[in-house]
């Protein structure tokens, strides 16, 4: 419901989102049992750990904004110290949203680097190579 608030207040006002704000899904039961994917499970979880990111972030800096206001109107240090402590819970939300991203990059590294080398050596004189080769040529 929320969402779609938003997204008329923003076609009204003509304005477009700096974040991108993912689509709303519904949340898994407990008790769902989700189907196997080959191979696309770390894609699956990795999307829907960086949406689930972007909205805590979001609503971290609604609360920085509401928290702000009262401690502006109340004056009270107990206030002040929340915001503080919202600011410092959005920064950290945002060092985890990059961390995610570090070891998605880590994840794909490591699928991608199963390389073989082979390291072959001949002993041997020139001619003797040079008679290999032609036999390998020859074939």
């Amino acid at each position: 419901m929320t969402h779609s608030v938003d997204n008329r207040i923003d076609e009204i006002l003509e304005i477009t989102s700096l974040v991108p704000t993912p689509e709303l899904k519904p949340e898994p039961s407990p008790t769902r049992i989700l189907p196997k994917t080959e191979g696309k499970d770390d894609d699956i979880d990795y999307n829907y750990a960086r949406e689930n990111y972007y909205n805590l972030i979001e609503r971290n800096q609604d609360a920085v904004e509401e928290m702000l206001e009262i401690a502006k109107q109340s004056e009270h240090p107990r206030a002040f110290e929340v915001v503080g402590q919202l600011i410092k819970s959005g920064l950290d939300a945002n060092k985890e949203l990059m961390a995610l991203h570090k070891t998605k990059k880590e994840l794909s590294v490591e699928k991608g680097t199963q390389t073989l080398v082979n390291n072959a050596v001949f002993v041997g004189s020139t001619a003797e190579l040079q008679k290999l080769l032609k036999v390998k040529r020859a074939e």
